[in-house]
């Protein structure tokens, strides 16, 4: 995956298989990968219904 894709609900998913397929050890290390700032990323998938669970490395 060269970017990350911009559909709120497909963002999430490819997040999520990311973090969960130890592709990345951490949400900050995924967002630099991808040129991203960890926190607009956060911003961008709340403001669409999601909620980042530090605990379970994922968005839900």
């Amino acid at each position: 995956m060269d970017t990350l894709p911009q559909t709120p609900a497909i963002l999430v998913s490819a997040v999520n298989m990311l973090l969960r397929d130890e592709e990345f050890d951490s949400l900050e290390s995924l967002c630099y990968n991808f040129n991203k700032e960890p926190e607009q990323l956060k911003s961008y998938l709340l403001a669409n219904g999601y909620t980042y669970d530090e605990k379970q490395r994922q968005f839900k």
